[in-house]
């Protein structure tokens, strides 16, 4: 065995015989560790790093603990980046997609993450997307999916939709013409069908981060009100159609002066045909619809509108109010229409104000105030209301619900600010939609045995529109002998990444999409790890993927991930690193001048794993300089006897690091772990050690630095991995000092410590206590009234 650490020497002998390496279970029980999957971008950084170094550590715990460990990994491999790289150099995004997909799986292995490459998948590849096909066409069946118009961001020059990442300025990427908003048809999911279940069952999920449930619970968004329809009517009363509106306030009713509808709401199309200023409306919709969601509904921010020259008609007074089309009304809460009560609503009021519209009073408040002018939004008994006067606001509610019943003009209503789900991407990497259209426009499902719906090679990027579009094998297709039209729209690549974590299960099946058998033994995830910004769209459909499924008689579990694990950002000088910053640091740069091991050593010590993390290159140097120090003891170890009157304290050291080691991983709390492994190498280094002790300090390195483990326990002539080792157990008894620090106390104040044997009595401990000098003086010329002991712990005299 070599005198030192080598890691550029011994790592990549590690790679090779791993890549050989099965690992044996002793326990009928397994545990499925998952790491959210990478783009392939073709390379790691160090968020990477941390990330799967996270996921590595439980699964080699967990295997050297005798569990049937689960531990794939796949690529998310769809996406914008993969078709802007091939518009850019003028290949096809497979080929781009597959070498970059190659390069990761290198960096991967050379930071020693352990993953079963067996059940790799790729979102790309036919061999997965099929299933995506297939998944999409049992939803259809099962009344989930369904199509209707909406919004886009339009670029007229390519005469293609751009998603918003694509829109720099208001314009187009590519051709810099300003974008606008167009109304197409595409194709959602009915997420909202399983809205109060996604948001009832997060109290299922204990052992998700409070944050994120919040983060999820605010997406969702759950109101309780009550549904208002106002009749809409042109300017000499004629009927057009009735206008839903969704109200947490109806006590307020009484108070509206005018309605506002959201620019992009479904409505305005067969509304405007009716308003003798329909053009200036419709251009005032594109204006509106350029702004961000977030612009449009910041306070802060002027409200804008346009009147329409149409009323809605008041559902109890029969007074015509005007409507508006109004910027800070959105769709994604609520009908997308407004009751408006200045009197009551501080947009409401600001709107009123810019537009010279009446203010109604409708609640007094019970104690007199001073608003300052500004809208009351407190509760109060309602005034100006007819016959509803003198109720308190919360009474006034269920009253005014009950008459609008009996009129036929509304009723008590639970609303979500869950939005279903658009799928359809006008794009070409992504998953074709397996849908036909016939001469007259109408969908139809693409037959199963014509699954997979391959993505063609004889497209033109450079062409305006959708490259599908463009290729003459893809567009046309024979369905039961007749000619249809394919669909050119490819899928949301979330929708790839919400069932992934089942495919993994099961992913050499050439006939299912899974076994459902295989699938219900090993769900929910036990640990999924990956980063909080993927709170609420990945884990929300993840979660919706799994509900449906469960509904469809498919999986028996209605969650899928039981516990989630958000590991902090990767931070340099403060900041998060990024290209832009120019403050990235390479892994690759860390591996070829330090080993895997001091990277991932130093990405697990440096912060729990929950937090951010600093990086350091001082850190770095100073993991290297740890692992050199463990290599000298253990290694060495006939170089480091251990004398016999030190052999208990070392041993009790030992069982001490092994418990709490055990403890800590399970719990993610690494960077304690290894704390301790350095407090007991300290001791060692300075008192000695045994063979057995090296080979179990060896074991216990191995999940934190997998190449050093595997180096050293080769060393001691061991021909199985010690990653198939069997992880080393602790003696209760051994973690317990024979003595123990007991605190002395004079009337609750600290006043001295000393050591004692652990276990002793009352009477021997008061005895010591008062023997001690500082006590003595302390309490001379005093009385004892009381004395309270906790046996190993404190001693209190309580005196006067």
């Amino acid at each position: 065995m070599k005198k030192e650490y080598h890691p550029l020497e011994s790592e990549p002998t590690c790679i090779e015989k791993w890549k050989t390496l099965s690992y044996s279970s002793t326990k009928n029980e397994s545990r499925y560790i998952l790491e959210m999957f990478p783009y392939p971008s073709g390379q790691l950084h160090m968020g990477h790093v941390r990330n799967y170094t996270i996921g590595d550590v439980q699964a080699r715990f967990f295997r050297m603990q005798g569990y049937d460990v689960v531990y794939p990994m796949g690529f998310d491999s769809f996406g914008l980046p993969a078709e802007n790289a091939a518009i850019k150099n003028n290949v096809n995004p497979l080929q781009w997609t597959e070498q970059n997909i190659t390069q990761m799986k290198q960096q991967l292995q050379q930071l020693g993450c352990s993953y079963d490459w067996g059940a790799e998948v790729s979102t790309s590849r036919a061999s997965y997307y099929q299933w995506n096909q297939w998944l999409f066409l049992k939803l259809y069946e099962a009344g989930f999916v369904y199509r209707k118009k909406g919004y886009v961001n339009w670029d007229p020059v390519d005469e293609t939709v751009l998603a918003n990442e694509q829109v720099v300025d208001g314009k187009g990427w590519r051709s810099g013409a300003l974008v606008e908003k167009k109304e197409i048809t595409q194709w959602y999911i009915k997420i909202t069908a399983f809205a109060h279940e996604l948001l009832d069952d997060l109290e299922q999920l204990t052992h998700w981060p409070e944050r994120v449930k919040n983060m999820q619970r605010q997406w969702i968004g759950k109101s309780t009100g009550a549904v208002v329809t106002f009749d809409v009517v042109t300017c000499s009363g004629e009927h057009i159609s009735p206008l839903d509106v969704f109200t947490t306030r109806v006590d307020t009713l009484m108070g509206a002066t005018y309605v506002s509808i959201a620019p992009e709401h479904d409505a305005l199309v067969g509304l405007l045909k009716h308003s003798e200023h329909q053009l200036a409306c419709e251009e005032y919709i594109q204006l509106s619809l350029k702004k961000q969601v977030a612009e449009r509904s910041d306070p802060a921010l002027e409200k804008t509108g346009i009147n329409t020259g149409l009323f809605a008609v008041h559902p109890i007074t029969d007074q015509k109010l005007p409507l508006f089309i109004a910027d800070y009304v959105l769709t994604d809460y609520g009908t997308g229409a407004v009751m408006a009560v200045p009197a009551h609503d501080e947009r409401d009021y600001a709107f009123a104000n810019a537009y010279q519209l009446p203010v109604v009073e409708v609640i007094q408040p019970s104690q007199v105030t001073d608003s300052n002018g500004a809208p009351y939004t407190g509760p109060g008994v309602l005034v100006n209301s007819l016959m509803f006067d003198g109720l308190s606001n919360e009474d006034a509610k269920n009253r005014i619900i009950d008459h609008l019943k009996q009129k036929n003009k509304g009723r008590s209503a639970t609303q979500f600010k869950l939005r279903d789900w658009l799928i359809s991407r006008q794009r070409y990497w992504g998953t074709p939609i397996p849908m036909a259209y016939n001469a007259a426009g109408e969908p139809i499902p693409v037959p199963y045995d014509q699954l997979p719906i391959e993505l063609p090679a004889d497209v033109d990027f450079s062409c305006r529109g959708n490259p599908l579009q463009s290729s003459s094998t893809f567009k046309h297709v024979t369905i039961n002998g007749e000619s249809y039209d394919r669909e050119t729209d490819t899928m949301d690549t979330f929708f790839d990444s919400s069932w992934y974590f089942m495919r993994y299960l099961d992913a050499s099946n050439t006939q299912l999409p899974f076994c459902s058998e295989k699938v219900n033994a090993k769900l929910p995830v036990d640990y999924y790890i990956g980063g909080i910004e993927h709170a609420c769209l990945h884990l929300l459909y993840a979660r919706f993927f799994t509900k449906a499924l469960k509904q469809m008689g498919v999986l028996r579990v209605g969650e899928p991930f039981k516990q989630l694990i958000c590991q902090g950002m990767v931070l340099k000088d403060g900041a998060k690193m990024s290209k832009s910053l120019g403050n990235t640091v390479d892994p690759s740069s860390i591996i070829t001048t330090y080993g895997a091991d001091t990277a991932r050593l130093f990405i697990l010590f440096a912060a729990p794993v929950e937090k951010d993390l600093e990086w350091s290159d001082e850190g770095v140097e100073g993991s290297f300089r740890f692992l050199k120090r463990f290599y000298n003891v253990t290694a060495n170890y006939k170089d480091y006897p251990l004398a016999k009157e030190d052999a208990q304290m070392v041993t009790r050291q030992c069982h001490k690091t092994i418990k709490k080691i055990t403890n800590d991983i399970q719990q993610f709390q690494f960077n304690t772990a290894i704390s301790q492994l350095m407090t007991l190498v300290n001791t060692v280094l300075k008192h000695g050690l045994t063979k057995d002790m090296a080979e179990t300090m060896t074991k216990m390195i191995a999940p934190f630095a997998p190449f050093i483990a595997e180096s050293i326990w080769e060393g001691f002539g061991h021909t199985q991995s010690v990653h198939n080792e069997p992880w080393p157990t602790f003696d209760d008894a051994l973690t317990v000092d024979d003595e123990c620090t007991v605190v002395i106390q004079i009337n609750g104040k600290v006043r001295d410590k000393c050591l004692v044997k652990r276990g002793a009595d009352d009477d021997s401990l008061i005895k010591m206590a008062q023997t001690q000098e500082k006590i003595q003086q302390l309490m001379d010329n005093k009385t004892i009234v009381k004395t309270i002991v906790v046996p190993d712990r404190l001693i209190n005299f309580v005196v006067k």
